[in-house]
């Protein structure tokens, strides 16, 4: 037999690499949803039979989305609705001015989306950089009488890090229950982990998706980049504002970062609470039910709003799919910041298409990106979109980190989400949308702030870099996938 084998083993080799290679292409033909995307893994498998397949295995299926999925228990899902409030597309309609009403189609398109309701009597308040966030952030902690439950990518072991150490820690002296959960790759930003910190100090603390193996990769991507904060379960908090001093620009810190979050009472709190509650059962075990946590709410401003949360899981693909029928639906206006400017092909087009009907469409990204390959990899797709008629403002530091979408003067979603494929696909992200006219005339005079001190980039401008720059650009762009 061992002779046998070894007479024969050239033999098995090649059948085994062919049945892997034709393993590998059949997969890519029937789960890749992107023609282009199948046609050239099958190339380079066939032409690469031993190297193509393992390539594949590695990069080319979606273990994000499997992985994701398979980590969390869908029945176990915690929902939340609040029938008194919800509101109906019908009701949309009347409570819209005639100009407005074509966003009730919007927002069925995002029911059908997300299968939660639009929540009437909400108030949400826009608070700038951390100098508003966290003041605001800390008094309701200060205040807390029941409950805190706080998830966040970045929680700094720094000054803004101790500021809500302490108040935590305050908290759970005084007999409040709190919960905190990070980010793994979030807490590591920092060096010791805020993590152990919290935890000397009393402060039930997680972290999300641990890997205590630095060879792993497959959790690289499955990072919780929601920031959450529910009080009392009445008072929330969300946005793109990270705990960290660089948000903290009255400190004057070496890298300074614009951003902004949101007060929010009303209904819409117990769908903010709905997402740290499912995050921590998943990671903790740990139900968090009862009055502590999700109390009845009552209505307390105008705002019509909605919690979506999106991720790698049940939830794939949610935010893509708001952001395309919100492109759909304009009819006037978009305004669109975001610091990773690095929307796909349908994104690209449902811009242009807007901009070609008429729609004034004006995009805020960075002036210098945090992330050089990141802005590298932005320079060589905008094009695409100038082309057509889009507007790129390219605004002032410090470094612009806001995310917010605003269609026709009505309509916002804004969060944690940026328009990038990690942040969209490979991600956990939450993001509220809102229909309400006040609320949107603050965002978009926000805006209007920062294109005074911005800087339109052109067409020609785009065109006129020299040959070196484009390449370096293009290659970046290659993998814009990933970064």
């Amino acid at each position: 037999m061992i002779e046998l084998i070894k007479a024969g083993w050239p033999h098995l080799l090649v059948i085994a690499v062919a049945t892997s290679a034709i393993a590998a292409a059949a997969h890519a033909i029937l789960y890749k949803k992107n023609p282009r995307s199948a046609a050239g893994w099958v190339a380079l498998i066939m032409v690469f039979p031993l190297f193509g397949p393992l390539a594949y295995l590695i990069l080319g299926i979606n273990h994000i989305q499997r992985r994701a999925s398979a980590l969390r228990d869908k029945p176990a899902r915690l929902t939340s609705e609040h029938a008194p409030y919800a509101c109906t597309v019908k009701n949309l309609e009347k409570l819209l001015p005639e100009d407005d009403r074509h966003l009730a189609t919007l927002a069925k398109a995002v029911t059908e989306v997300t299968a939660r309701p639009l929540l009437k009597a909400n108030t949400v308040e826009p608070l700038l950089n951390g100098d508003e966030t966290y003041p605001a952030m800390i008094e309701a902690i200060h205040n807390a009488k029941v409950s805190v439950a706080l998830t966040t990518y970045i929680f700094g072991h720094d000054k803004a890090g101790e500021l809500f150490v302490n108040a935590l820690a305050d908290a759970v002296q005084r007999g409040v229950e709190v919960r905190v959960l990070i980010d793994y790759v979030g807490a590591r930003y920092s060096h010791p982990s805020v993590a152990r910190w919290l935890r000397r100090r009393k402060v039930r603390t997680a972290l999300f998706l641990p890997s205590f193996n630095p060879l792993r990769t497959q959790y690289s991507n499955l990072r919780s980049h929601r920031k959450i904060m529910v009080v009392d379960g009445h008072t929330g908090f969300t946005g793109g504002v990270n705990i960290r001093i660089d948000n903290m620009l009255n400190e004057k810190p070496a890298f300074a970062v614009q951003d902004i979050h949101f007060k929010i009472t009303g209904p819409v709190v117990r769908q903010l609470q709905d997402a740290i509650a499912e995050d921590w059962r998943f990671s903790t075990g740990e139900r968090m039910e009862g009055e502590t946590w999700f109390p009845q709410l009552e209505g307390t401003g105008n705002v019509l709003a909605r919690g979506i949360a999106d991720g790698p899981d049940e939830d794939y693909d949610k935010l893509r799919q708001v952001i395309l029928a919100g492109l759909a639906c304009a009819r006037r206006s978009v305004r669109i910041a975001t610091p990773y400017f690095l929307p796909d092909d349908a994104v690209i087009a449902a811009l242009n298409t807007a901009a070609m009907r008429g729609v004034r469409v004006e995009i805020y990204i960075p002036q210098k990106n945090n992330l050089r390959m990141v802005g590298w990899a932005i320079n060589a797709q905008l094009w695409q979109v100038l082309q057509r008629g889009c507007h790129v403002y390219l605004t002032a530091p410090p470094f612009e980190h806001t995310k917010l979408l605003v269609v026709d003067g009505v309509w916002s979603c804004m969060g944690s989400a940026n328009w990038d494929q990690r942040s969209l696909r490979l991600n956990f992200e939450f993001n509220i949308e809102c229909y309400d006219a006040r609320l949107a005339g603050e965002l978009e005079a926000i805006l209007d702030a920062k294109r005074k001190h911005a800087r339109e980039v052109t067409l020609q401008e785009v065109d006129a870099r020299n040959i070196p720059t484009r390449l370096r650009d293009g290659i970046a762009r290659l993998f814009f996938p990933y970064l």
